[in-house]
């Protein structure tokens, strides 16, 4: 089974993304923090990495750069607007998308399941 990390400093939007992808049978981690989930990537095993961008200890940003040396699929969460400019250069750096804010629960979920089959 996949394993997958959400880094999110906002509790609801952390529980309701847990909820949502455990009931499609996804199994999925939660960290409060930046450095907390910089942590458990490092440590762990995980296929996929929803990260939010805008965490208030370390930026996603900062998180994937200390991070992207794992096998480990990023993946950016944000309610900012993503040009195709910007999805070009994020995409070179190595990240696997973004998703946005506020997103579709069945949309989340077969973009996560999209995203682990690559």
């Amino acid at each position: 089974m996949s394993k997958i990390i959400y880094v999110e400093d906002d509790p609801d939007t952390a529980e309701t993304v847990k909820t949502v992808l455990s009931m499609a049978g996804l199994k999925i981690d939660i960290a409060k923090t930046g450095k907390e989930g910089l942590k458990m990537i490092l440590q762990g095993d995980y296929d996929l990495a929803l990260i939010d961008i805008g965490l208030p200890d370390i930026s996603g940003w900062q998180l994937f750069q200390e991070a992207k040396h794992k096998k480990t699929k990023f993946v950016f969460i944000t309610a900012l607007p993503v040009t195709d400019e910007r999805m070009t250069e994020v995409e070179k750096a190595g990240i696997s998308g973004f998703i946005p804010k506020p997103f579709d629960n069945k949309k989340l979920v077969a973009t996560v399941k999209k995203l682990l089959k690559k």
